[in-house]
C-alpha cells in the first residue's frame, strides 16, 4: 500500500494517527538541524517534518536529498503544528507529520517551470510539458471540472432515458462541411477512412433503428483554421432523439442547461428567449449575441441620409450603438477606438460619434451636417440617454453589421459587462436553410444537408431557396454558440429534393449518402437532435474564453501537440504498405 490516506484530508481529528503518504515534493525548508518538506499529490498539500532530534538519522540525512518533484513515500505520525505555523488556508493546515520512514520511489530533473497556481513558464513550454502543467491547481482544477460537467450531462441524459450508444470513428468522407482528416487503408488500396466530423448519419440510422433517445459523449474531428475555442479534435455531447418536434428537443436542451447551472454553477436560470436568427442579425450583428447588456443596434438611415454628408448617404446601411457611461470619454480614447475599427481584422474604414450631454444636448463629430433634432433621433433610435456615446458605422449591411458587433464586444469587454460568473441563454431559431456561396453561384447547407425545411417554406425551395427557413435551432451561452441541431429529413423523397438543391447529380446523392437514403425507405420515424459542444460548454462554466485548459492535451494554433511532435512523419516502409507515394519535391 503507497497511501493510507492522501494529501489532502489529513486534520486535527487524525493527530496520534500513524499514517502512509505519497506525491511530489513541492518544496523544502532546510533550516539544518530540520527539514519542512510540502508533499502534494492531486488532493492537496501536506507538510512534513524531518527532526535531527526526532527522526532516524538515515531519514533526516536523506531529506535533504530531496528536490523538487521527486516522488517519495513516507510513514509517520500526525502531529499538531505549532500555533505559529498554523496554515489557516490549507485544509491539513493545522498538522504536519513527523517522518519516520522515507523513500524515494523517482528522482526528478528540476522542472522548466515552477509547479505552482502563479507559474513563470510560458504557453509554449508549459504545451510542450503538458505533463508537469496538468500537476498545477489551475490544470488540474479544470479537468477535474469537465469531468464534473460530463457526469452531470450523463446523469441527467441518462434520467431522461437516453442510451448512450457508440459510433465509429473510421467512416467515409463526405464532401460537405469542413475538411476531412483522411485514413488511408492498408488492405483497400488508394481507399480512404476518414474521421467524422460529427456522428451526424449514424445517429439518424440509430433513429430508425429504433433506440429512440440516443446520447454520446464523443470526439469529432475537423482539419480546419484554429481560434482560441476551436481544436482540430473536439468533443460534442451528441444527442438524438424520435418521435419529437423542436419545440420537445428545446425543451430537454433548456432543462439539461438549467440542470448544469444549477448543479455546477449554483445559478438558477428562468428564461430562455427565443429570437429569429434575421432579428439576431439586425440587432446584434451577428447569430450568437451576448444578452448579458444591452448596446442593441439601432438603424440610423432614416434620420442619417440625404443631409449632405456623402459618406451615410452612399452607405447601404447607417447603425449605430449607444454605450453607457462612454460620454466621458476623451478625444484619446474615442480616436483609440476610431484606430481599433479600422485594423484589418475588423476592416471599417471609419466612424462618428455622438456625446449624449447631461443637459440633454449633443455634440457629434459630424454638427456640420446634423443638427440637435437629428441627433434627437439618434439617441431615441439606438436608446442612448445623457452621459452615453452614440458610435455610427456605414457601408455595405452585412460588412456593417459584423464591424458594429465586434465594437460592441470589444466595448463590453472594456466596461466589464461581459462578467464570467453571470450566464443568459438563449436560443437562436428559424436560420436560412441554404446559403449562397458568391464565388461558386451553388447553395450550401447552412448547417447540414439532413435538416429539414421549414414546412411552410417548402414551396420556395423552386422559386426563391434563399429565403426557405431550416427547422433548426442554436443555444447561445454568453455570446458563444454552445450547441446546434434541427428537426432532421426522414423521408427519401425530400432529402433527394434537398440533395438536387444543393447541386448534387442523383449518381453523386447515391454514391455519397444512398444508406441513409435506403434506411429511409424502411420505416423512420420522424426526429431530430442537437449537439453541445463539451470544450466550450466546459470553458464558459469555468468562466473562461478559452478551452485548452479543459484539455488534457490540446494541439496548439499551427494544430501541432508540441509535446509529442505530431504530426509527423512516417517511414518510407509504412508509406509503402499504405500505397502512397511522396513527392521528393
Amino acid at each position: 500500500m503507497y497511501r493510507s490516506h492522501n494529501c489532502g484530508e489529513l486534520n486535527a481529528s487524525h493527530i496520534n494517527t500513524e499514517v502512509t503518504l505519497a506525491g511530489w515534493v513541492q518544496k523544502s525548508r532546510d533550516k539544518g538541524f530540520m527539514n519542512w518538506v510540502d508533499l502534494r499529490d492531486r488532493y492537496g498539500i501536506t507538510q512534513l517534518i524531518f527532526d535531527e532530534s526526532r527522526s532516524d538519522k538515515t531519514v533526516f540525512e536523506a531529506a535533504k536529498t530531496l528536490g523538487r518533484e521527486f516522488v517519495i513515500q513516507v510513514k509517520g505520525t500526525v502531529i499538531e503544528r505549532e500555533d505559529k505555523n498554523k496554515n489557516k488556508n490549507m485544509i491539513t493546515g493545522d498538522v504536519e507529520i513527523l517522518v519516520t520512514e522515507l523513500t524515494i520511489l523517482n528522482a526528478a530533473l528540476t522542472p522548466p517551470f515552477t509547479i505552482e497556481d502563479e507559474t513563470d513558464g510560458g504557453e509554449d513550454i508549459r504545451m510542450k510539458y503538458r505533463y508537469l502543467d496538468i500537476r498545477r491547481n489551475p490544470v488540474k482544477n479544470s479537468l477535474l471540472f469537465r469531468h464534473k460537467v460530463a457526469m452531470e450531462v450523463r446523469k441527467y441524459l441518462s434520467d431522461l432515458d437516453f442510451c448512450e450508444v457508440e459510433t465509429p470513428y473510421l467512416i467515409k468522407s463526405t464532401p460537405e462541411g469542413a475538411r476531412d482528416f483522411v485514413v488511408p487503408s492498408r488492405m483497400n488500396e488508394g481507399q480512404f477512412y476518414a474521421l467524422p466530423q460529427s456522428p451526424q448519419t449514424f445517429k439518424q440510422l440509430l433513429m430508425v433503428g429504433g433506440m429512440d433517445k440516443y446520447f454520446q459523449i464523443v470526439k469529432c474531428f475537423r482539419d480546419e483554421d484554429l481560434r482560441a475555442d476551436r481544436q482540430p479534435e473536439f468533443t460534442q455531447i451528441d444527442c438524438e432523439m424520435a418521435f419529437v418536434e423542436q419545440e420537445d428537443i428545446l425543451n430537454v436542451f433548456e432543462g439539461l442547461t438549467r440542470h448544469l447551472l444549477k448543479e455546477i454553477k449554483g445559478v438558477e436560470v428562468d428564461k430562455f428567449p427565443r429570437i429569429t436568427y434575421d432579428y439576431a442579425m439586425k440587432t446584434y450583428g451577428n447569430d450568437k449575441p451576448d444578452i448579458r447588456f444591452g448596446m442593441e443596434f439601432g438603424e440610423l438611415n432614416e434620420f442619417a441620409q440625404h443631409k449632405e454628408f456623402p459618406v451615410f448617404n452612399a452607405a447601404e446601411l447607417v447603425v449605430g450603438i449607444a454605450v453607457p457611461g462612454a460620454g466621458n470619454y476623451t478625444r484619446k480614447e474615442i480616436d483609440g477606438l476610431i484606430d481599433w475599427v479600422k485594423r484589418p481584422q475588423v476592416g471599417a474604414s471609419g466612424m462618428v460619434y455622438a456625446k449624449c450631454n447631461d443637459d440633454g444636448t449633443y455634440k457629434s463629430s459630424v454638427d456640420k451636417f446634423y443638427d440637435q433634432e437629428d441627433l434627437t433621433n439618434w439617441a431615441k433610435v439606438t436608446g442612448a440617454k445623457p452621459g452615453d456615446m452614440i458610435f455610427v458605422l456605414s457601408g455595405p449591411a452585412n460588412k456593417t453589421r459584423a464591424q458594429l458587433s465586434a465594437l460592441r464586444m470589444e466595448l463590453a469587454t472594456r466596461l466589464g459587462l461581459r462578467k464570467p460568473e453571470e450566464f443568459a441563454p438563449l436560443w437562436v431559431v428559424d436560420f436560412p436553410l441554404l446559403e449562397l456561396d458568391e464565388e461558386t453561384g451553388r447553395y450550401h447547407a447552412m448547417h447540414h444537408p439532413f435538416t429539414s425545411p421549414k414546412p411552410e417554406d417548402m414551396q420556395l425551395l423552386e422559386t426563391e431557396p434563399g429565403k426557405v427557413r431550416a427547422n433548426a435551432y442554436d443555444m447561445v451561452l454568453n455570446g458563444n454558440e454552445i450547441g446546434g441541431g434541427s428537426i432532421r429529413i426522414h423521408d427519401k423523397a425530400t432529402q433527394q429534393l434537398m440533395f438536387k438543391y444543393l447541386g448534387f447529380t442523383e449518381e453523386e446523392a447515391k454514391a455519397q449518402f444512398g444508406f441513409l437514403m435506403d434506411a429511409f425507405q424502411f420505416g423512420a420515424p420522424p426526429h431530430g437532435g442537437l449537439a453541445f459542444g463539451l470544450d466550450r460548454l466546459v470553458a464558459i462554466l469555468g468562466g473562461q474564453e478559452t478551452i485548452r485548459d479543459f484539455i488534457a492535451f490540446p494541439k496548439n494554433n499551427s494544430g501541432r501537440d508540441v509535446m509529442i511532435d505530431a504530426p509527423a512523419a512516417i517511414d518510407a516502409l509504412q508509406l509503402k504498405e499504405l500505397h502512397i507515394k511522396i513527392d521528393a519535391k
